[in-house]
């Protein structure tokens, strides 16, 4: 098990990773996709309700440990017209990832190490424990820029 500190770095790094990709996409660039991928555009707006999303899970793995946590199908987000993933300018978007990743990373900083314990019921998962969600999420940024980075080579 990492400590605190150690998860929090990861995490913080992780972000800004993210946004350093993330404010250099030129406008000509959010568009393009490699294969059957997302845009930059999409994958911008996705991290910023998947981030959203985290924030309150977070907050639910630490209150409210044991609880159910809903799952929510982000294709049928990212193919809904009315929230924008094709066409809406991305920086509402990655101002909303960087104010929620930054009230994680004050939370993450506040945990005691037996929290990373607690764990959740995840509709579609099944349980996991605070430290599995964390772990996730500072890949999820991760995995996220470096898709933006193979649509920024195209």
């Amino acid at each position: 098990m990492s400590s605190i500190a150690e998860i929090a770095a990861a995490y913080e790094k992780a972000t800004s990773e993210f946004l350093a990709i993330a404010h250099n996409v030129p406008e000509s660039k959010l568009d393009v996709c490699v294969g059957e991928d997302w845009s930059s555009r999409q994958v911008i707006h996705h991290c910023a309700d998947s981030e959203a999303q985290s924030f309150a899970r977070l907050k639910r793995l630490v209150a409210e440990p044991g609880s159910a946590i809903q799952g929510y199908d982000e294709g049928l987000w990212a193919k809904n017209p009315t929230l924008g993933y094709t066409d809406m300018p991305v920086q509402t978007s990655i101002d909303v990832f960087k104010a929620v990743r930054a009230g994680s990373l004050e939370i993450i900083k506040r945990l005691e190490p037996e929290q990373l314990k607690n764990f959740c019921i995840h509709s579609e998962r099944g349980e996991f424990s605070l430290e599995q969600w964390l772990t996730a999420y500072t890949r999820h940024a991760i995995e996220h820029a470096d898709q933006i980075t193979k649509n920024l080579a195209l």
